[in-house]
Order: structure tokens, then C-alpha cells, then sequence
């Protein structure tokens, strides 16, 4: 079985929760614009295990 790209299993996570197919990419592009953000107001480039390791994290937990 191949893992998803964090944004992908952000969205999926969004789904099992009961939203929507729009509210889901809204809240997926929601937490982008604020990934966006925080590279812009510190000046840093975008690092995907900086962005979504904290969900990464949220996950292991809830699996164990």
C-alpha cells in the first residue's frame, strides 16, 4: 500500500470526518494559504515534513 502525500491524506482525513468533497479542498486550501504564509512571514522555503509533521504525528497516534 503506497501513503498519500500530506496534502492528500489532509483531505482524505476531512472526508472520514464527514465533510464534504468543497469543504474539504476548502479546508485543505485553507491550511495551504497558511502553510504559504508562515514561509512568507519567516522567509523560509516551503519543507513538507516542517508543513505536515504535526498531522503526521496526530496519525500515528490515533493508529495506536
Amino acid at each position: 500500500m503506497t501513503t498519500l502525500p500530506p496534502p492528500w491524506a489532509y483531505y482524505d482525513q476531512q472526508r472520514a470526518r464527514g465533510a464534504g468533497h468543497h469543504a474539504a479542498l476548502r479546508q485543505l486550501s485553507n491550511r495551504l494559504v497558511g502553510i504559504l504564509h508562515g514561509c512568507l512571514k519567516t522567509r523560509t522555503l516551503y519543507d513538507e515534513t516542517t508543513a505536515w509533521g504535526h498531522h503526521d504525528k496526530q496519525n500515528q497516534k490515533a493508529a495506536a
